[in-house]
């Protein structure tokens, strides 16, 4: 469940800062620039996940707020490879190349 009207103002930034401001969320400079990616990501992997909507009273902007503030939170004293968000820092099967295919 998504708000259409939010969503549209969302389309409209282009950076982690942008969207922070928005929802009025105070955040640190460096965690922003060392994680803008993966904060962003987690942002949108929460709302893909809770199909539910806002809890009991809570407006939209409070619902897309708290999402972004968790998402943001969960990357102070945190680390990309730590919170493996984005597809490169997941742990990965591994992979046998037999020596023999190497040598031709």
């Amino acid at each position: 469940m998504r708000n259409t009207e939010i969503e549209a103002e969302l389309e409209d930034m282009s950076s982690a800062e942008d969207f922070l401001a928005f929802f009025s969320i105070p955040y640190d400079a460096h965690v922003v620039n060392v994680s803008r990616l993966h904060i962003l990501q987690r942002f949108h992997d929460y709302l893909e996940n809770d199909k539910d909507g806002p809890r009991s009273g809570e407006a939209w902007f409070d619902y897309y707020t708290r999402h972004l503030s968790t998402a943001y939170q969960s990357f102070i004293g945190s680390s990309a490879q730590k919170e493996k968000v984005l597809k490169v820092f997941q742990d990965q099967k591994p992979v046998f190349v037999p020596l023999e295919t190497m040598l031709k």
